[in-house]
Formats: C-alpha cells, structure tokens, sequence
C-alpha cells in the first residue's frame, strides 16, 4: 500500500501524487510511483526552470542540433561537427567525492558519444567551500582524483576548467563537467525511437543497485549531514566505458541504429520513456532480460538503477544478431529487452505479468511545470551600497614605511605585499596542481596546455581547431544575477576572442538553491536573463545544458552559479595565440578601458573582507574589444594576448610574465585617469585584454582598435625580469611564480 509517508520519500508532493492518479485513472503501482518520481524530479524535468529556459536563443546558421537531445551539434565546415554539452554531479559528489566526480565524466562522455561523436577534450568547474573549512580540503582531492580517474583511464584529455572557493559552497560543493566531441555532420545520432516492433537493446554493463533514488537525491536539499545517502551515488569503470564507447563507434558505421540513449539519471527509466515520447511511440520493457550483477532485484530497482556505463538502443528488426555480434566482440553485454509500440505507453512486465503501465505523455510533456514565485530579496540592494573611500589603500611605496610614520589600515601593507595576497588567493593562484593529475596529452591534439585564456584542440586532417573555456564569477552574480550572468558569458567570449577564437555556441550548467524560496527564483531568473541578452549582443547560440537546483543545506544556498562552457573555432592554427609575453623587447598594450571598479573583486574579499560593489556590464564595450582582437590576431600584429579578469590589470600582468618557456619581466605604466591606484591594479571591470606586439606594428593596432570603436594605449614593454608598475610595483618574476605557483599545493599540504 502506498502511503503519504512513501509518497513524500519519493519526492512528490501530495498534489503531484493527485496528478498521478488522474493520468493513469487509478493508483499507481510502487513501480508506477518510481518511475513517476524519477521521471518528475527536478533534476529529469526541470518543472522549475522550464519556463524560463524557452527564452533562451538556440538557433543559428550554424546549429545542426540545439537543445532537447544528449548533447548540442554545431556545423564547423568541411563536413564535419562538433557535438558538446555541460553537466552537474554536485549533490553525488558533495556524499562521495570521487565517484561522484568520476561518474559525472563518464555521464557527459556518454551525452558525447550517445551523439555519434568521437570526444576529444574534457573541462570542468569546480566550486568548493572555504579554506578554513576542514571538509574543503577532503572535497577538493577526492573530487580532482576522481576526474581524473576516470579521464585518463578513458584516453579523453581533460585540457581546462576553474575553480573557486567560497564559504557559500561549505555544505554544497559544485562540480560540473563539460565533453567536446567531433562527427560527421550527416551522421549525427539522436535519442528516439520509432517504428513498432522494432527491438529495443540494452548495451554496456550489468545492472546493480548503484544510484537508486539518484534522481531524486539530486532534486532535494540536504541537511546537516549528507552521507546517509551515500547508497545513491553511481560507482564508475571507466575501462567498461571505453569499451562501450569504441561498440557504440563501430556500430554507427552501420545503418542498423534507428535511436541511442545513455542510461543516465533514472538510468533505465528516463531513456526508455524519453526515447519513445521523442518518436511519438510507445516502449514494452522486459525486465527479466535485464542483465544484472546482483541477485533477486526487483522491477523497481531494475527500473531506478543508475549503474553507469549502460545505453539503450532502438534498432532495425533483423539486425539483432550484428549488433549483439558487435558489442560482443568488445566483451559487453547486448541484449533484446523490449521492443517499440504503436500504443503511447511504457509498459515494463516482470515475470509474465504487468508491472507498470504508464502514457509516456504524463512522464515527459506532462509532468509538471511551475512558475514559482519571484520575489527580489531584500537584502540584495545592501549589495551594492559599498564606499570605496572607507577602504584603506596600501602604501603608494615599495619600501617599507619608516617607524615615525603612521601606519595604515591595513598594517603598513605595500603594494608589493598587497599584489602577492591577491596573487596567492585560491581563487586566482596557478591550478597546476589539479591539471597535473590529468592526462591533457593523450590523443596528441591538444595544441594548448591548461593554463592560458582557453584550451585548444586541433581537428585532425585540417588546419582547424577548437577553443574551449568554462567561465563563471559567482560573487559577481550574487551581487547582481543578470550582471554576473551576462559577464559569464562575456568572459567566455573573451577568453576565445584573445587566443584568436570566433566564438560560435554555449553550453550552460545553471547551479542554484532551492527554487522552493522565492528569492532563489529570482536568483534564477535574472541569470537566464542576462545570458539570453549576453547571448543575443554576441550572436551567440545556447545548444545544451543543465540546470542543478537544491544546492543547498540546512537552509544555506550556494551563490548563483550560472557556467557558462563556449566553443570558439580557429580557422587556421597560425592564428593561435597564448597569453604569455614571448619576446623581450615586444610592447606591451592594453585594448579596452582601465575602467577600475573594486566591487566584488578579489582584492575586496582578500584584503577586506567585503563582497559587495556594484557589477559594471558594457555588452557592446566587451564584443568591440573581441572584434578588435580577433582582427589584429588575423592580421598578424598581437602576438599574445590575455583578458583582464580576477584580480585585474595586475593580476593579468603577472600571468603574461610566467610564459612556461621562460618568465619574462616587463615594465608598465598604468594609465590612473584619476582612478585610486587599488582601483588601477586590482579593479575587474571594462572589458580589457593585456597584448604585446612589435613597436613597428603600434600604428597598425591602434588604427583596427579605433576602426573597432575601443581604446587603445602602449603601457610598457617586456624587459627585465621583474614586474614593475609604476613606483608602486617592483616584483621579482621569481617571487611571483611562487606566490602564484605554488599556492594551491600548499594548501592541500596543510
């Protein structure tokens, strides 16, 4: 008997259990009530956020395939296609850090190759709590180890991400995972099934009782543990995906495959009922002839698996035996579980008999969508009231103040002192620590290592390549949703732009609290808004995503967290650019205005303590600054350029210097414009990018920067080895490599 109890440890509440009964004219069965609850989860139907996603912009000359399927297509010419997407594992991997982390790359890999594509390249973005938290530490090398377990053992190069830190992701980390992959554009597979009788495959591992509830977990906020549901995080082979990805390969050589799904959340629930709501049809599941590792699991358990490394696939009838043959000569298991129907429903039969009955329509188009209330919170215009002029400078000297001076607020600190607290943030210090642990190399494409603005992947056989970044400043988006949002996806754009990238399409991972609170809904809202006006000021398409609700705990949510994944196409790789200084002598110049701004900077929190300011957005200032980039890149005249980001002019001054090759020194003169000099070095606003260049070629960049409509100014030029800004800045390269260098490790050392 299904009782209220049971209905609320499914996650419905008692108006969706009403809901239930009405589609299917009667209770439903226990099977019936799982398969509703993982099909009506927020993770599977996005019930919250539907209705705010449908505004975004998804078409484009280039979209081959845009939202809706495993994963977004894109048109790169000369036949070929790329297929890429973003996903989350933040509540799998807050219980169990590794395999949380693990399974969400093969999860995405799957989405990849699901699709028809080959992947190529791996990113991630990762948010973890504060550094005064001891459960930070244990989350970030359990989530890293995790990735890249399961990366390197798979031979898919993990090549970027980013990472923050911040105490609103103490009970609640992120961790959202991103696959690029490359296809014939006429041979893209996709997730539905069709023609009744057609048999119904099942392929890859067995099933066990991994990942139970997963779905459901993941629709739910925790409390003050989180751990008591470790039974429900998926455990991972990535030695069994790699097989299941060189089958799924071969077998799209052939003309048998009629629709693909991976067994993702809700495992085999969700691709049998999404597979035939896409085709218009009905499903007849055999549970009997499921493949499993464990012994006497029921339908319901067989139903809600989320074992890993499984697909679901719809082929022609009389091509049963090759495609077992197939699967078989790759050691996994191949089998007939069902077949397509004319009738509209997902019949699952267990031993002869009936155990579920269900109109796909109630499980897909009609599951629930609510337009949840809205409200502004009030807290949030306190955001914004901040006074620069009550926060103290340090010292306009390098020479430590003399003992009959009176001291500063901030204990006598220089800006040498200042400008090496920024550099050893977490938030901004090197991650060579985490990109060491992944194989970045394999395959032998990957033309750019982690580091710079953006990873770069060559497409074999052409001159081509794909850029790819992974961006979000959610300390910009706590202070202002739609600001921080559209930033997001400036910053990725900018990022493509200065390594000589067009940018063409977005993923997104939209990570928030509880949509239950209505300040979370607004939360919500103005990022879907400011990336739909980001997206439509650059041209720029979304073909995928992910949205992950209930970051929260005991009533804490994590910062808006809106990440944006973009891809951006190098026509030909001579225009590859990197952001490190590569030739002494070269000038130094900064595209864009210094425009200052210390609200929601590193340098706040770092050295104040404050997260508050207003967020500066100029749209049309940032894709000026792109054009003008990407022009003088083609024209051969930049020869490295960085966007200006966290921590500000400095911080990216300092980054141009550690070329991996050989540090290089420069000496810059910072134009003030009246600006405070913390404002100067550490502001992060105005779409800015750092570039070097030949002093014969200062004429050519100033007349494309003008043609552009954006300033132009020569700063300094590469020199010494040191960084000298000014009287106020005079740091040894060798200094800075090590604060910046060597921050990270130092913190997971203890």
């Amino acid at each position: 008997m299904i009782t209220p109890q049971i209905i609320k440890e499914h996650g419905l509440s008692d108006a969706e259990y009403g809901r239930i009964q009405k589609a299917l004219g009667r209770a439903p069965t226990f099977v019936e009530l799982g398969i509703f609850s993982a099909m009506w989860s927020e993770h599977c139907s996005y019930k919250s956020s539907r209705v705010y996603l449908k505004s975004f912009p998804t078409k484009g000359a280039d979209v081959l395939q845009g939202p809706g399927e495993n994963a977004g297509v894109i048109d790169i010419g000369g036949g070929m296609a790329l297929a890429f997407k973003m996903e989350s594992h933040n509540h799998p991997s807050f219980i169990e850090p590794y395999q949380g982390a693990a399974t969400g790359v093969g999860g995405i890999l799957r989405d990849i190759f699901t699709m028809g594509a080959r992947p190529v390249a791996s990113l991630n973005s990762l948010r973890f709590g504060s550094t005064e938290n001891p459960k930070t530490r244990f989350l970030l090398e359990g989530v890293v180890s995790g990735i890249a377990g399961y990366g390197n053992c798979i031979g898919v190069p993990t090549v970027g991400g980013e990472v923050f830190f911040n105490e609103s992701y103490d009970g609640n980390c992120l961790v959202n995972v991103m696959t690029v992959g490359v296809l014939k554009k006429d041979r893209i597979f996709k997730g539905m099934g069709k023609g009744a009788g057609n048999p119904v495959i099942y392929a890859g591992s067995k099933t066990g009782r991994d990942g139970i509830h997963g779905a459901v977990m993941a629709s739910d906020v925790f409390g003050a543990g989180g751990e008591e549901r470790r039974p429900t995080v998926q455990v991972g082979d990535p030695f069994s995906e790699k097989l299941l990805l060189e089958a799924c390969l071969e077998l799209f050589k052939t003309d048998h495959v009629i629709g693909i799904q991976d067994m993702g959340a809700a495992g085999l629930t969700s691709s049998s009922a999404e597979m035939a709501s896409r085709g218009k049809c009905g499903m007849e599941i055999y549970i009997d002839a499921v493949p499993r590792r464990e012994d006497g699991m029921s339908a319901y358990e067989v139903m809600l698996s989320e074992s890993q490394e499984r697909m679901l696939i719809v082929v022609k009838k009389g091509t049963e035996d090759a495609v077992r043959e197939i699967f078989h000569k790759w050691d996994l298991d191949a089998c007939v579980i069902g077949k397509i129907t004319d009738d509209g429903k997902l019949r699952v039969i267990e031993g002869g008999k009936t155990a579920a009955e269900i109109p796909i329509v109630s499980l897909t188009d009609g599951a629930p969508v609510y337009d949840r209330p809205v409200k502004r919170p009030a807290w949030q215009d306190g955001l914004g009231l901040f006074d620069v002029e009550k926060i103290p400078q340090p010292l306009d000297r390098i020479a430590p103040p003399r003992k009959d001076c009176a001291p500063t607020a901030i204990d006598g600190m220089t800006y040498n002192d200042a400008a090496l607290r920024i550099l050893s943030s977490l938030n901004v210090a090197s991650k060579s620590w985490i990109y060491r642990q992944f194989d970045y190399m394999v395959r032998t494409d990957t033309m750019v290592c982690p580091g710079s603005d953006a990873a770069m992947v060559r497409i074999k056989g052409t001159d081509k390549a794909i850029a790819m970044t992974i961006d979000c400043n959610s300390r910009y988006c706590y202070l202002d949703p739609f600001k921080g949002a559209a930033l997001a996806v400036a910053e990725a754009a900018r990022n493509l732009s200065v390594s000589g990238a067009r940018p063409v399409a977005l993923t997104d991972c939209l990570n928030f609290g509880n949509p239950e609170r209505p300040e979370v809904m607004w939360q919500f809202k103005e990022a879907v808004r400011g990336i739909r006006e980001a997206c439509l000021a650059f041209g720029i398409p979304v073909v995928s995503g992910n949205v992950s609700l209930y970051n929260e705990t005991s009533g804490k949510s994590v910062y808006p967290t809106p990440v944006i994944g973009m891809i951006g196409i190098i026509d030909d790789i001579k225009d590859l650019r990197t952001q490190w200084f590569q030739n002494k002598g070269d000038v130094i110049g900064m595209l864009g205005v210094n425009a200052g701004g210390l609200g929601g900077s590193e340098y706040l929190k770092v050295l104040h303590g404050v997260e508050k300011g207003q967020v500066h957005l100029d749209l049309d200032a940032e894709k000026k600054v792109g054009d003008a980039c990407l022009k003088a890149i083609k024209n051969s005249i930049i020869i490295s350029s960085h966007d200006v980001s966290d921590g500000g002019a400095l911080v990216a001054l300092a980054e141009c210097c550690l070329n991996p090759g050989r540090a290089l020194g420069a000496q810059v003169e910072l134009p003030l414009a009246g600006m405070r000099l913390d404002e100067a070095l550490f502001g992060e606003f105005g779409p800015r990018a750092i570039v070097s260049f030949k002093e014969k070629d200062a004429g050519a960049l100033e007349k494309i920067c003008s043609s552009c409509g954006i300033s132009f100014k020569a700063i300094g030029v590469v020199k010494g080895d040191a960084l000298k800004i000014g009287w106020y800045v005079n740091l040894p390269v060798s200094e800075i490599q090590d604060a910046w260098g060597g921050a990270l490790e130092r913190f997971v050392n203890g």
